[in-house]
């Protein structure tokens, strides 16, 4: 059960500065101040700040019991709920750097993580023991603790007082990489800290607000949405999985939960946004704020529309993982809307301890108005890339602005241009893709697939199949020269699932007899084929679908029309056939709608067929039915 705190007052003071050198020791300020409110809940437990604190530091030393030293980078696989930020602050107060590993990651994922960061010390639930093998990793089981961590505090029990350098390590959040394997970014307390005092300003949190943790504890806007509260002295409000991939549930949330921040990339926010539109329950949002990936005006018209631009203020910020989450921001503006409704949103300008360089090829500044590789420095540039000198030497690069002294800098490898409004988006200097906000590169999805016997070449790419659905591409060459058969592409979509998390699996597999390319020897992407997703021809249809029940056709027809899966079948797995979860997500609200019944979508999320959706949609409506009689 929620417990209702009190109601923000229009002369709520923003928190003060904090003089403290750590993301934990901030966080004790704010429990020291407020060590009643509630810091997190999860739907079904809530931590006050003293209860977060005092559990937090007794974890902190089972953890060094464990091994844990100052240093050290220590894992955290768990689950989202509240044990995860006990875990997460238990990690930095006995000195470690907690590494997010996301339970929803394939296997060979998660054990090419362990290895490439040389953990040793796992957190992690006890459900989840036995999905770890490596004798070398030792586990710590925040769950079976809880009893222990959770006890009435004694009068003589130590606290965690102690705090650590700026430039120790805080986190190391792992990135698509273009060697083909994933890389670790590491990111230091002073790093994270000077983020949330900067932008403390643009946006007046206080302790009064409530905010949403919507997204992968793996994907770093989890840290915007988890230390922007903590170190407010609000409240975190986990959204559960199976919520966060229903638009119609999500929105319901929002409101039960007085959520007053919300994250959300442009491509969550569509389903939210037309989830909203026959919703009616009121919102407290103060601020909705966007990043991750590109923003159009299109995309926030229809919600300006019905709640205008001051209440929630809508902010788009841009960041990479490599400045510490945010770079720019841009407070949008219904006028600025109305009057470009095709425009892409601009990036705005950069929070004020950066500094950005628009530079051309010879790293030379590019005028106002023509496009530029963009470059990042200041206080949020990490300390590099984990156990990867050389690559840390080839994107944190040395500059020397207005012929001054060097400083140091990340080349993003975007594009942009600026203007009187700041920064607008322009694009990639690579091929590197942003799918719902995670930042792939190519070379890592085509590394996986070339390993197959039958690969010769391979080309992985995003494509727009319209209304911003972007999704990877691969398009393959075989060694034999022949088109994918059914059983090559199986092979290939379970190789990609065995590596990939779903986000970066291919949705199409397009055979191709040669990869074609320029002049200068790259790809030619304007010859490639473009991906069809029209619907399965009737032949095929007749052939597979013979006889099929009103549900099992329902189904089957919504995810070839609308999510373009030509050639699934009723017992093939969504996701092997191409399927993300985002697109999932679009195709329940179609089948809600046309069969007018309610769906668990956390039911099928880990195995979904038209036939297991079928049979939901028939039991709910024989339950309905029999409701009626």
């Amino acid at each position: 059960m929620l417990v209702t705190e009190p109601a923000r007052s229009d002369t709520a003071a923003v928190p003060p500065p904090s003089d403290a050198r750590s993301l934990h020791a901030a966080f004790h300020q704010q429990a020291l101040r407020f060590p009643d409110r509630i810091a997190a809940s999860d739907g079904t437990r809530e931590l006050r700040y003293a209860e977060l604190d005092r559990m937090s530091s007794r974890f902190a030393r089972e953890l060094r019991r464990a091994g844990v030293l100052p240093g050290m980078v220590v894992g955290l696989y768990v689950e989202r709920n509240v044990q995860l930020l006990v875990g997460l602050l238990g990690i930095l107060k006995a000195g470690g750097a907690y590494l997010p590993i996301d339970p929803a990651y394939p296997a060979q994922r998660v054990e090419h993580i362990i290895a490439d960061s040389g953990l040793t010390v796992l957190t992690c639930e006890s459900t989840h023991a036995a999905t770890f093998t490596n004798g070398r990793v030792r586990m710590v089981h925040v769950d079976a603790l809880w009893s222990a961590l959770s006890a009435p505090a004694s009068a003589d029990e130590p606290h965690e007082a102690h705090d650590w350098k700026p430039d120790d390590l805080a986190y190391v959040i792992y990135t698509s990489g273009s060697t083909g394997k994933p890389k670790g970014v590491m990111i230091e307390h002073c790093n994270a800290l000077r983020l949330f005092e900067r932008t403390r300003a643009l946006f007046g949190f206080d302790e009064h607000d409530v905010w949403s943790m919507f997204h992968s504890i793996g994907f770093d806007f989890a840290v915007w949405e988890i230390w922007g509260a903590l170190l407010s002295g609000a409240r975190v409000e986990v959204v559960p999985y199976a919520v966060s991939r229903a638009p119609e549930s999500f929105r319901a949330w929002l409101a039960l939960t007085g959520v007053t921040v919300l994250n959300q990339t442009p491509s969550a926010f569509r389903n939210l946004e037309a989830a909203d539109r026959g919703a009616s329950a009121p919102l407290a949002l103060r601020h909705l704020i966007f990043g991750g990936e590109a923003l159009s005006n299109a995309v926030l018209a229809p919600w300006i529309e019905r709640h205008g631009d001051a209440v929630p203020t809508l902010t788009n910020m841009y960041g990479i993982t490599e400045t510490t989450v945010h770079v720019t921001h841009h407070r949008v503006s219904r006028a600025e809307v109305e009057a470009a409704p095709d425009a892409m949103t601009p990036i705005g300008v950069a929070i004020d301890d950066l500094r950005l360089h628009l530079l051309n090829a010879a790293r030379q500044p590019v005028a106002d108005g023509v496009v530029g590789e963009l470059y990042v420095e200041g206080a949020g540039v990490a300390r590099g890339y984990l156990n990867q000198p050389a690559l840390t030497d080839e994107r944190f690069v040395m500059l020397t602005p207005d012929g001054g002294a060097s400083v140091r800098a990340y080349r993003t490898g975007d594009l942009a241009t600026r203007d009187a409004r700041g920064l607008a988006y322009a694009g990639r200097a690579d091929d590197q893709m942003k799918i719902r906000g995670f930042r792939i590169e190519p070379r890592e999805i085509e590394a996986v697939l070339q390993r197959g016997p039958l690969v010769a070449a391979v080309h992985a790419c995003g494509h727009d199949f319209g209304g911003g659905d972007v999704r990877v591409v691969a398009y393959v060459v075989t060694t034999t020269g022949h088109a994918l058969d059914a059983a090559a592409e199986a092979a290939l979509r379970q190789a990609a699932a065995s590596e990939l998390p779903d986000y970066m699996r291919p949705s199409v597999y397009l055979p191709v007899p040669a990869l074609p390319l320029t002049g200068h020897g790259k790809i030619d992407r304007r010859a490639l084929p473009v991906p069809d997703i029209a619907p399965a021809a009737a032949a095929f249809a007749a052939a597979r679908h013979d006889a099929l029940t009103e549900e099992q056709a329902g189904v089957l027809e919504v995810w070839r029309d609308l999510i373009g899966l030509k050639q699934i079948g009723l017992h093939d797995d969504f996701f092997d056939s191409g399927g993300t979860s985002l697109a999932l997500i679009r195709s329940i609200a179609a089948i809600k709608s046309r069969f007018q019944t309610e769906l668990d979508l956390g039911a099928l999320a880990s195995g979904a067929t038209a036939n297991a959706l079928a049979e939901l949609i028939r039991a709910n409506r024989a339950g309905l039915a029999q409701q009626t009689k």
